[in-house]
């Protein structure tokens, strides 16, 4: 299946070197496309991803970024366009590790961060590459949370800021339409990858915890990041081409 490789132009994916990201890199590449992906910080995960897509025969750049930055982030997006002649997906997979805690105890400081991290950094990344995507008639695709439908308890710093990422999603879809320019988001439920999987490494969801989440998947079991990478994979490509503003919960049932 190479969905992507009669597409000018490249794949921008943010987070490239996280669990998720790392998938959706690795897919997008297999499918036909040339892939540019950020990081924040994990140079040597770069290096690794870079050499592992480059077998594919596809071309690859990484580049480390802080989203946070309005104008690196802006000059990120043109030089991506720019150096593979245009930009025909965006895909935002980044956002910082989230603690499980009560929002009591989530000073405003606090949730403020957050919201700079995630909602914030994807709205940097999606301004500067709209004008691109109405070129291409392209599609943005962001990795949220299954949160915003089904709230489990001490997730609301992740959720919160997940939230505005979707609002702002339906928004850029109701008003980029025009222009062909698709805009969705893929909403993983529990995942062994990712931040569920950095969560359940730390301890911060123990047995007990686990066990309770397991019952209330229809499915009894936990996602994978390829999962997520297969509906963003999807969502990007012709073959969703009459799908816009929508949130696609890969989630086991969890939602339902």
């Amino acid at each position: 299946m190479e969905d992507f490789s009669s597409r000018p132009g490249v794949a921008l994916i943010a987070g490239g070197t996280g669990g998720i990201g790392a998938a959706i890199v690795r897919m997008l590449a297999e499918r036909g496309s040339d892939v540019v992906f950020t990081y924040r910080a994990n140079q040597e995960a770069a290096r690794a991803l870079t050499e592992e897509v480059e077998t594919c025969g596809r071309r690859v750049s990484a580049t480390g970024l802080d989203l946070t930055d309005e104008e690196a982030t802006a000059r990120a997006v043109r030089a991506a366009a720019e150096h593979f002649g245009g930009l025909h997906t965006l895909v935002y997979a980044a956002g910082p590790h989230v603690p499980m805690t009560h929002l009591s105890k989530v000073t405003p400081a606090r949730y403020r961060a957050q919201l700079e991290a995630d909602a914030v950094a994807f709205f940097n990344l999606v301004h500067p590459a709209l004008p691109l995507l109405r070129e291409s008639k392209g599609s943005v695709v962001a990795v949220t949370t299954v949160a915003t439908r089904r709230y489990p308890v001490r997730d609301g710093l992740s959720s919160g800021a997940k939230g505005a990422v979707e609002a702002v999603a339906r928004a850029l879809a109701a008003e980029e339409g025009r222009y062909g320019v698709r805009v969705n988001c893929v909403a993983p439920g529990m995942l062994t990858d990712g931040i569920a999987g950095r969560l359940i490494s730390t301890g911060e969801l123990d047995g007990d915890a686990l066990a309770v989440t397991r019952r209330s998947i229809p499915m009894r079991r936990f996602g994978r990041a390829q999962d997520i990478a297969e509906a963003v994979s999807f969502l990007a490509s012709d073959r969703a081409g009459f799908i816009t503003g929508q949130a696609l919960g890969v989630d086991g049932g969890y939602s339902v």
